[in-house]
């Protein structure tokens, strides 16, 4: 699967209430033409996820993919957020944090996050 030609894709985990909530927020904040939204349960997310590797039953990080090709964890976050002009110059400055403390504190909260956050039956995104 390729990213439209002129939008970033972000592959999510539809049945989880932090990676909604987050996509909500992207929803509200950034432009409009700037992200497809693709959940890893849609046939087009399990596509992605066979024809990359990833295991098809689970997502362990959000993955953008974008004119530079796919990013996971931390830096995948921070591209996505550096797309938001508003929000440019906090993952700007978020960048500085050495990778492996951001994706330390992003592998936790992505263990965590259905037992923190819950889970879903329904996606922000309908897919079907």
């Amino acid at each position: 699967m390729e990213a439209m030609a002129t939008k970033s894709t972000i592959i999510f985990d539809g049945e989880c209430n932090l990676c909604n909530g987050v996509v909500g927020w992207l929803l509200k904040f950034a432009p409009e033409d700037i992200f497809q939204f693709v959940p890893f349960q849609s046939p087009q997310g399990q596509q992605f996820l066979k024809e990359q590797g990833y295991p098809l039953e689970r997502l362990e990080t959000v993955i953008l993919i974008d004119e530079h090709g796919a990013h996971t964890h931390s830096d995948g976050f921070l591209r996505i957020v550096s797309k938001i002009p508003r929000w440019k110059l906090v993952a700007a400055l978020l960048a500085f944090v050495p990778r492996m403390i951001r994706d330390g504190i992003y592998k936790m909260a992505s263990r965590n996050r259905v037992k923190w956050f819950g889970q879903s039956k329904s996606c922000t995104i309908n897919f079907n």
